[in-house]
């Protein structure tokens, strides 16, 4: 079944796009979530005009993204943590930790969005990747002191 996508959808493709789905996948989950319209002749004849909003949509989430990242990366994030005398953390520094950090100074992050490769586990500064949008990626700098 080709559906006319309306999200951006990272298994399937962007705002616009004419993909081929299972009938199931459409019925059940694209289509009643509004991620997707069918695309039938009617359908594909509204699309190049829905190419223009989608365009102007994807720009301007493309552009507060952009600022975010610009806001986030400006951001300096200070943790203080119990550690050890080498360095070592009693514990360690988790994406959750970093996004309850940014939702107490007004930043609406998920913590999934915050990239780390396995939790901080030492003192010192980190740079630490957060997917905003597909195609921007802000880079936060956490430093982990000890108490």
């Amino acid at each position: 079944m080709k559906v006319i996508l309306k999200e951006n959808i990272e298994t399937l493709g962007h705002i616009g796009d004419i993909v081929k789905v299972a009938p199931g996948y459409a019925r059940n989950y694209l289509v009643p979530k509004g991620f997707a319209i069918e695309a039938t002749e009617k359908n594909a004849k509204a699309l190049e005009h829905a190419k223009r909003q989608l365009a102007y949509k994807k720009n301007k989430a493309l552009e507060s993204a952009r600022a975010l990242a610009a806001k986030l990366e400006g951001l300096a994030i200070d943790l203080v943590h119990q550690a050890g005398e080498e360095g070592k953390l009693f514990g360690s520094v988790t994406n959750m930790e970093i996004a309850a950090f940014l939702t107490g100074k007004g930043f609406d992050i998920d913590r999934k969005k915050i990239v780390l490769a396995e939790p901080i586990k030492q003192v010192g500064e980190v740079s630490v990747p957060v997917k905003i949008h597909p195609e921007i990626v802000a880079n936060l700098k956490v430093t982990v002191k000890a108490a």
